[in-house]
């Protein structure tokens, strides 16, 4: 096969999606990203309405159409179509996505099938959030472009797979466009990444603690202290396997050790937020995330001094 890299590939300082996190990606942190030269990616539900989310589109388009960014260059911004929300609202989230133009778009939680025949319309790069091998056929059938492989030490809702097991099967059925997400925590892994065959990879944790990140001080601070030993696998808080702080679940009154594992999405949802006023502990507003890459957070510098330190890591790596 012939290898084929999405078309944004050289226009990139790192080849690196910050990557969409519900609560955490706010438009100051995605700018900043696209403004240091990695893609700059934002779940869609973070906007509070419509009107918002066209707002963040208008800045983030305007940015690319009249600012350079680092060494000449200005990474797409990537928005983040959760599937599995009211259709209508989808629908009128990709009219506006491709309204805007926006080059790449990343889809999750559940099939993209929906939503690719109008985004290739509008010449929009489509990425499927997948877990599993079965999972990356059936959204290549549905015509993605390119997979995004959510692997073992992801932040919040986690994969299962050993990366360097994933990406080969991947790689070995699938010529395009490869982003490796989970576990990455610097820019030694992330030229390991490239080295194992992913075009991208997608970091979370580590932008977390960034100055421009909608994560609470103390939610940063804590990550500056945890480890990967700080980091547990719970079903608990929603129902599926997601990975939590372990101290901020402490913290919260909890136990770690008589956590319900057995609880349904919906019973998750009722306990600890999603849309229920009464749970008085709420996931991700109280109940922190991050991956095992958390061991590499020690500061809380700025975007761009974030992807300096990781580009200089990069490069050094061979």
């Amino acid at each position: 096969m012939t290898h084929r890299p999405p078309p944004f590939l050289d226009r990139l300082a790192l080849p690196l999606i910050a990557a969409p996190m519900l609560r955490v990606s706010g438009i100051e942190l995605v700018s900043a990203a696209c403004q240091a030269g990695v893609i700059g990616a934002f779940p869609t539900a973070n906007c509070a309405s419509l009107d918002e989310f066209d707002a963040w589109l208008q800045r983030l388009s305007a940015e690319a159409a009249g600012a350079e960014g680092a060494e000449g260059r200005i990474a797409p911004y990537c928005p983040n179509l959760i599937m599995r929300r009211d259709p209508a609202k989808v629908r009128a989230e990709v009219d506006l996505i491709v309204r805007h133009r926006a080059e790449v778009v990343i889809t999750s939680v559940g099939s993209p099938a929906a939503v690719i025949p109008a985004l290739h319309d509008g010449g929009c790069l489509v990425l499927a959030d997948v877990a599993s091998v079965h999972h990356a056929e059936r959204a290549l059938e549905a015509g993605a472009d390119g997979l995004v492989l959510l692997t073992a030490g992801a932040g919040g809702h986690t994969g299962w797979a050993n990366p360097f097991a994933f990406v080969r099967a991947v790689r070995a059925l699938f010529d395009g466009p490869i982003v490796l997400a989970g576990g990455l925590s610097d820019g030694v892994a992330l030229k390991a990444a490239t080295v194992l065959g992913c075009d991208l990879g997608s970091m979370g944790t580590r932008f977390i603690a960034t100055r421009e990140s909608l994560g609470s001080d103390p939610y940063k601070q804590m990550l500056t202290h945890s480890s990967l030993d700080d980091v547990m696998t719970t079903r608990a808080f929603t129902g599926l396997p997601a990975n939590f702080l372990r101290p901020s679940v402490v913290q919260a009154g909890l136990d770690p050790a008589t956590l319900d594992e057995s609880v349904s999405v919906q019973e998750a949802r009722s306990r600890f937020g999603g849309g229920s006023e009464g749970a008085v502990v709420q996931r991700w507003a109280d109940l922190w995330s991050a991956g095992h890459s958390v061991s590499g957070v020690s500061s809380i510098p700025t975007v761009t001094e974030l992807v300096q330190t990781l580009t200089n890591e990069f490069g050094s790596a061979g």
